[in-house]
């Protein structure tokens, strides 16, 4: 964007402010009013979170996978990153799936050891035509099941949705209590992505009939490995 161009967007954007500020009564903002808004924003109240999330790390895994599994997706565990290919293959043919894989650009999928496998692999952006995704995955929410994904170059989130069957690659240590504490580890991490996604489950709707339909609007399985190591990166 040119500097032209952002002066414009910014002075756009300041008069839609000032507008908003307007009908509710309220004149410019002054020195005190940003300082107000500053220390809001740097120390805003966390929400309230249930008590069965007061957990050490190894009852954040276990809740998480019991939560993840009443959501209808499947739960496995490797002890290095090196298995994720093995686990991948073998549940592959434990459904009679294509034994061929899109596998998001994510350095820490490096390591998974693909080439041990008899899978094929091709390394990308999700298309409509693929039947397996597999990804990383920034962060898991013990409270929901829910995963975490964030947008990025290793990241695409076409592959969270496009592909009939997902397989999201999770290490232990970024199974956190709740919703707060995955905003808490992003903002930590610094830039803020373009997306974030949260995902529980397999895709389903219960529109048709009121039966439920799995796969509706993204994928129909959901397939998440554990990795008891931190993530190689």
């Amino acid at each position: 964007m040119s500097e032209k161009a952002r002066e414009s967007s910014a002075s756009a954007r300041a008069q839609i402010m000032a507008g908003i500020r307007r009908s509710h009564l309220r004149g410019p903002l002054d020195s005190a009013a940003r300082a107000a808004i500053d220390a809001r924003l740097a120390r805003h109240p966390r929400g309230l979170q249930p008590g069965r999330t007061d957990l050490d790390q190894a009852g954040l895994m276990r809740l998480f996978e019991v939560q993840a599994t009443e959501a209808a997706a499947t739960v496995h565990h490797v002890a290095h990153w090196g298995d994720v290919a093995a686990e991948v293959a073998g549940y592959l043919s434990s459904l009679n799936l294509p034994a061929t894989v899109k596998v998001a650009p994510d350095p820490d999928l490096d390591a998974a050891g693909w080439q041990d496998t008899t899978l094929t692999v091709e390394r990308g952006r999700g298309e409509e035509t693929d039947a397996v995704g597999v990804t990383g995955c920034f962060a898991a929410i013990a409270e929901t099941g829910t995963l975490m994904m964030l947008s990025g170059p290793g990241r695409p989130t076409t592959l969270n949705f496009l592909p009939d069957t997902h397989i999201a690659i999770v290490a232990r240590d970024r199974i956190v209590a709740g919703y707060e504490d995955g905003w808490d580890r992003m903002r930590a991490a610094g830039a803020v992505p373009r997306s974030v996604n949260f995902i529980t489950g397999p895709s389903r709707t219960g529109d048709i009939e009121q039966k439920l339909q799995m796969g509706a609007h993204g994928p129909r399985r959901l397939h998440i490995i554990v990795v008891d190591t931190p993530s190689p990166s």
